[in-house]
């Protein structure tokens, strides 16, 4: 048995203007991201593609949603496992390419945990619970682009 579960975003365009898309340079490319329930995401489109550099961009986002969901399925692995993080810090970084015969698109995710455990707890197992969540995450299984993994781990 298979289980569907649905999720649901309202994008809403903030950006016309007196002139709305009369030019490629008449409107912004900002917007709001609206799920029932939570905090406003104001988003644009990235500088380098005329947005805003204050808001989120769909490339942050992305990059921020492998990371995060990568965390949260390693922090439930070390817990069935025995071992107890204490902290966890990812410095996420997103490659994506433009130019050529292909249309752009992120080429790579590099996730660099620095993962703290206690002194009791298995730093080798620990380490290799990682390939373990990437086989789990639900946003790497979705890409088209490998997610690299550069942990450290500390114990204190």
């Amino acid at each position: 048995m298979s289980n569907e579960h649905h999720y649901f975003s309202r994008i809403t365009w903030t950006g016309a203007g007196a002139d709305g898309t009369k030019t490629y340079k008449s409107y912004s490319r900002d917007y709001d991201m609206e799920m029932a329930g939570k905090i406003k995401i104001p988003g644009s489109s990235d500088p380098a593609f005329r947005g805003d550099a204050t808001r989120h961009n769909p490339e942050d986002l992305l990059v921020g949603a492998t990371a995060s969901c990568h965390m949260l399925w390693y922090l439930h692995l070390c817990a069935v496992n025995g071992i107890i993080v204490t902290g966890y810090e990812d410095k996420a970084e997103g490659i994506m390419t433009e130019g050529g015969d292909t249309p752009a698109r992120f080429t790579k995710i590099i996730l660099r945990p620095h993962i703290t455990i206690t002194p009791e707890s298995d730093a080798d197992k620990a380490m290799s619970l990682h390939h373990v969540a990437n086989e789990k995450c639900f946003i790497a299984n979705s890409l088209n682009c490998p997610v690299v993994h550069e942990a450290t781990i500390e114990k204190k």
